[in-house]
């Protein structure tokens, strides 16, 4: 008789639980509601988009349509591997990325840092809303921008290097500069924007922690490295493990606004030969095989560096 009661009481348990679980659902029904929205938008944006990965097995015809259409297994995957300027892709892709990774994450960081040293309230608002302001701006503004500064014929800057005596230098042609430009113009963009979070980071550190790191004889560098930097590590952390597994995605516009048939060979990224194979070639089952091809590099590299956090930091996303 024993044996036939755990059983029972191993569903009376969950009966519980899942009661329970509906009448805090019940309770804080106001908050299910406001998650509603975004559920939704994750559901048809993100996951129902999902269903599309087909077409990288398929010989996909617009007119036959996803049920029609023939399916070819890996050869897209294996033309994309074959192809004569895929290792040229994959270099300019990884390096923006690693560019970006070096220069463009740490700069909010230590923006935010900076402005929350800033006791004048009035003075910070002002100053945080000039560098929020660029994050509202597209690309094509923000070339607009770069033009008006460094082109050979109306350029601030080459008429200031012309006035100067030297030769007017093609900043926007010269494949030498257009790495460090894609950089320092994503800079540029969203460093103010990228700062809120850690602002909101900083503004949750303890304020006794620098009381007592006073008390200690902690200088103002010594209270960064011991109560500032530990108290945003987890926002670093996610944001940066967040950064790893989207290595593979430069941001099309960005990029495209730019490129010009000359910075081919070192502006030439995989985002933008997604673009001319899907968008103006019409290879619809070749750029999806190219962003499945995208998204398993960005897991397994997320994964990885998830688990190599976690033994580090202590902090991880899961």
């Amino acid at each position: 008789m024993k044996l036939n009661l755990l059983p029972v009481r191993a569903i009376k348990a969950g009966e519980i639980r899942r009661e329970s679980f509906l009448k805090y659902m019940v309770k804080n029904k106001a908050l299910y509601i406001m998650l509603l929205p975004g559920l939704l938008y994750l559901l048809i944006f993100k996951y129902i988009p999902m269903l599309g990965i087909v077409l990288a097995f398929q010989d996909y015809d617009i007119f036959e349509g996803i049920r029609r259409s023939p399916w070819v297994g890996l050869q897209w995957f294996e033309e994309l591997f074959k192809y004569e300027r895929f290792t040229r892709l994959i270099w300019n892709t990884l390096i923006i990325s690693l560019y970006q990774l070096i220069f463009s994450f740490p700069a909010p960081i230590i923006l935010a840092c900076l402005l929350n040293e800033l006791r004048l309230r009035s003075y910070k608002r002002v100053v945080q809303t000039i560098l929020y302001l660029p994050h509202f701006l597209s690309w094509t503004i923000i070339f607009g921008l770069t033009y008006m500064l460094l082109s050979t014929r109306i350029g601030l800057v080459n008429q200031i290097v012309d006035y100067l005596g030297y030769e007017k230098i093609q900043f926007l042609l010269e494949p030498g500069y257009f790495r460090t430009l894609i950089v320092s113009t994503g800079i540029w963009k969203d460093m103010g924007w990228s700062s809120i979070i850690f602002l909101a980071a900083l503004a949750g550190i303890n304020l006794s922690l620098y009381e007592a790191a006073k008390i200690d004889g902690a200088g103002r560098w010594k209270q960064f490295l011991h109560v500032t930097l530990p108290g945003i590590m987890p926002a670093i952390v996610i944001l940066l493990l967040l950064r790893i597994g989207n290595i593979l995605d430069l941001g099309f516009e960005h990029i495209y606004v730019f490129l010009t048939p000359i910075t081919y060979q070192v502006g030439d990224v995989l985002d933008t030969f997604q673009y001319r194979a899907g968008v103006v070639e019409g290879q619809y089952s070749f750029t999806t095989a190219i962003g499945v091809f995208k998204s398993v590099i960005g897991f397994i590299l997320l994964v990885v560096a998830n688990k190599a956090s976690k033994k580090i930091t202590g902090e991880s996303l899961y």
